[in-house]
Parts: structure tokens; sequence; C-alpha cells
């Protein structure tokens, strides 16, 4: 009897020991409430009505009372189309910063001065409840900054025209179907879309004007580039239906494009002392272990031989 009560009083004890670890390393915590989100939808809904109503309207279409005079109309809001794809953070800066933050016309102001971080991130709660067809978390990824982006002489948001509006890749890059190279856009190219899209309110595309009144070309900054002695045709890739983002990383969610691509001194010296680190993107190595996933997974025919870049 005695010992089962000895048994008994040891697997209190545990009981007791378990409740005071759980209790501590649960301190603090608070159960999400099923309520936190319509309220943080709530709060963004009285936020739009008292800072935006009047260029957004009521319902968020673009027809507030001060949309008539705009030469750009404000944007639909509950266009899910447009706006489903742009990430929090664009939305984030532009709703704080002002439009020219993201290379859109300054008519849409900042209001960092009358929004904290928080009450904006629950402004953009209700923005994306307004959404149709209906947001879904999973296809806002979030921003990629590209590392060593050049400043371009026109602020080109591909998180824009390649994420928002999904003009695909091939439309401003038309040579890479037909060419060893994938060229860049004309300024008539620009001038297709833009001679009316933001012509009278936004700096950065009265930029595109100006080269097109001058009859010069944009001097775009190049990013990707392989050296001289590598032969790279982007016909075979792109015939074979290779997604851009394969070699160019997730260009439609960069504000400006940028890339750490090619050899590096750092990396050869770890090879020589016996490491085999992961290929940079656009090196022999790299190219060479694509080619072999490719045949192997896809049933390609990637040649592997020298001669291939080099001749």
């Amino acid at each position: 009897m005695r010992s089962r009560w000895i048994r008994l009083g040891f697997a209190a004890a545990l009981a007791a020991v378990g409740y005071l670890v759980w209790n501590i390393l649960t301190s603090g915590a608070q159960p999400a409430s099923p309520n936190a989100d319509s309220r943080d939808v709530e709060t963004g809904r009285a936020l739009y009505l008292r800072h935006c109503v009047t260029c957004h309207g009521d319902a968020g279409r673009g027809d507030g009372a001060s949309a008539a005079g705009f030469a750009t109309k404000p944007a639909d809001l509950t266009d899910g189309r447009l706006m489903n794809a742009l990430p929090d953070e664009f939305l984030l800066n532009v709703v704080l910063r002002g439009g020219p933050a993201e290379g859109l016309a300054p008519t849409m102001p900042p209001f960092s001065g009358y929004l904290t971080d928080a009450e904006t991130r629950q402004l953009i709660r209700y923005l994306r409840a307004l959404a149709s067809p209906p947001f879904h978390p999973e296809t806002a990824k979030p921003l990629v900054i590209g590392p060593n982006a050049p400043r371009q002489p026109i602020l080109f948001s591909h998180v824009i025209h390649a994420g928002s509006f999904q003009i695909a890749c091939q439309y401003c890059h038309a040579d890479a179907r037909r060419s060893e190279y994938a060229g860049l856009p004309s300024v008539e190219r620009c001038m297709g879309c833009h001679k009316i899209i933001g012509a009278q309110d936004n700096p950065e595309i009265a930029k595109i004007h100006d080269y097109a009144r001058r009859g010069q070309p944009i001097p775009w900054v190049r990013v990707f580039k392989l050296p001289e002695f590598t032969s790279f045709p982007h016909k075979p890739h792109v015939r074979f239906e290779l997604a851009c983002q394969t070699c160019h990383g997730p260009i439609e969610r960069m504000r400006v494009v940028g890339a750490d691509t090619g050899p590096k001194l750092a990396d050869d010296l770890v090879r020589l002392v016996g490491f085999r680190p992961t290929s940079r993107a656009l090196t022999m190595g790299w190219c060479v272990d694509c080619h072999r996933d490719q045949n192997r997974t896809r049933g390609a025919h990637a040649p592997l031989d020298c001669v291939t870049c080099h001749h």
C-alpha cells in the first residue's frame, strides 16, 4: 500500500512539474483570437473612410469625389486581378511614402504623417477584403531586393509591370525568342502604353517622353552579362520553355533588378581547399549543373561539351 502511495505521489509530482514547465513556456502567450482578423479589417475600414474615400470612393473603385480632377484615375482597389499580386510591402510603401516611392504618380500623397506602420497594415487588410477575385496570401509573395542593383535612368518597376499587370517578359524583351540576346525595350515600345498612361502626371514617364522627343534610346544599365568568350543564345532556352526566372531570379518581385552573378575569387579559394560550394548563377558550373538537371528531369538534350558555349 505504501509503495502504491509513493508511486501516486511521484506521478502527481511529475504532473505538477509538467504543468509548471508548461506555464513557464507559455507565460505571456495569448491564444490567437478568431476575431483578430475581422477587427483589423473593421479598423482598416474606419481608416479608409477617414483618409482614402475622397479619391478612391466609398467602394474603393477609384471613383471618389476628387477622382475627376486627376489626369490618372485613382486605382480600382477592388480589382483583384491587379491588386492580389502586389506584396504588402509594396502597398505599405505607397501608402506611407506616396506614389513616387514605387514609380507611381505623385497624386498619391504620403500618409506617414497620419498613419502608423501598424495602422497601414490594418488598412491593407481591409483593401485585401475588397478584392474580386478574392485575395489569397500565397499570391502576394514578398518583395526581393536584387543585389548590386544599379540606378536606372527611369524607375521601372517589374513589380508593377510583370507582377501586377503580368506583362509577358517577351513583350518588352522581344528578341529573346529569335536571337542570341534578349534585347531591351525601345522608347517606341514603352510609348506604346505610356503615350497615354501616366503621360500627364508621372515624372518617371515624362522621362520616356523626353527621350522620345529627342529621338534617343533610354540608356538602361545592363545587369546580366556573360564574358565575351562565352556564347549564350536565348532562342533555344526560350523555345524549350525554360522560365526566365530560372536564370534571372524572381524579377516580378524586384523594384529594381539586381544580380550577384559570375565567378568569385572567394569561391575559387574554397574549392582550392577541397570544398564544393553551390555554383554561383551564370557561371560555367551553374550552367552545366542546369543542363544535367534538365536532361534528367525533363528529358532535354542540353549539350555538355565545351564547344557549345566556347567556339
